[in-house]
C-alpha cells in the first residue's frame, strides 16, 4: 500500500469517527432537552424563575474543571455550556408563557 493509500484510509477511519461522535453528542443533547424541559414544567407549575444563576455559575465551573481534565479548552467547553443554558432558558421562558 503506498503512503497516499494509507492517509486516505486514515483520513477516511477518522472521519468515520467524527461521524459516530456527532451523533453521540446530537443524542445526548436531545436527551439533556428533554431533562431540561421537565425542569421548565416544574418551574412554570411552581412559579419558580426560568434561570437559576447560581446553579449555572456551578455547571460552569464543573464543566471547565472537565474540560481541563479532558485536555479540551476550558473556554471552549464555558461558551459551549453558556450557549446550551441559554437555549434551556428560552424554552423555560416558552414553558412559562405558555408558548411551548
Amino acid at each position: 500500500m503506498t503512503d497516499a493509500a494509507r492517509a486516505a484510509t486514515l483520513l477516511k477511519d477518522h472521519r468515520d469517527s467524527i461521524d459516530r461522535l456527532d451523533a453521540i453528542l446530537i443524542y445526548t443533547l436531545a436527551e439533556r432537552f428533554k431533562h431540561t424541559q421537565a425542569v421548565g414544567q416544574l418551574k412554570a407549575t411552581h412559579a419558580l424563575p426560568p434561570s437559576d444563576p447560581d446553579r449555572e455559575a456551578k455547571q460552569i465551573a464543573r464543566l471547565e474543571d472537565l474540560a481541563s481534565r479532558a485536555d479540551l479548552d476550558p473556554e471552549f467547553a464555558k461558551k459551549f455550556l453558556n450557549f446550551v443554558i441559554s437555549e434551556v432558558i428560552r424554552h423555560h421562558e416558552q414553558i412559562r408563557d405558555g408558548v411551548a
